[in-house]
């Protein structure tokens, strides 16, 4: 197992907020090849800066990984760190595509939030990095 890895294979506390948060990274087995990593969740939840009520949302993370391959303890408990986060819904999918190029610095990545409808009106924001090395 990876030395570098803090999270797997143990018992840790949730992080109250993304500030606090650790994203893990392993090495990728294989970086010569361009391939994509989708990553998808329908628990996510951060709160309205204004009502203070949860947003919820369904969050698809889609990459293309060149040195580092993300650690899924690890963006579980970072994603968990938004629950009682006030930001909103546009900020949230910019800090966390923000925080993961930060931890991978993929080839590409994209992050899409589909938020649950508030006064009938949905809100999807979508976010990349790099969209000019997307793989066709």
């Amino acid at each position: 197992m990876n030395q570098d890895l803090t999270l797997l294979g143990k018992h840790s506390a949730f992080f109250t907020s993304p500030d606090e948060a650790k994203l893990e990274a392993f090495p990728n087995r294989s970086p010569q090849r361009p391939y994509i990593v989708e990553l998808d969740t329908h628990e996510f939840s951060s709160l309205c800066p204004v009502t203070g009520q949860p947003d919820s949302c369904h969050l698809t993370i889609t990459y293309s990984p060149a040195d580092k391959v993300l650690e899924t303890k690890s963006l579980k408990y970072y994603l968990v760190s938004f629950r009682n986060f006030p930001a909103f819904n546009e900020q949230v999918v910019n800090r966390i595509l923000d925080d993961l190029v930060a931890a991978v610095q993929p080839r590409w990545m994209k992050v899409e939030g589909r938020f649950g409808a508030r006064g009938g009106i949905r809100l999807t924001t979508i976010a990349e990095h790099q969209p000019e090395n997307r793989p066709r």
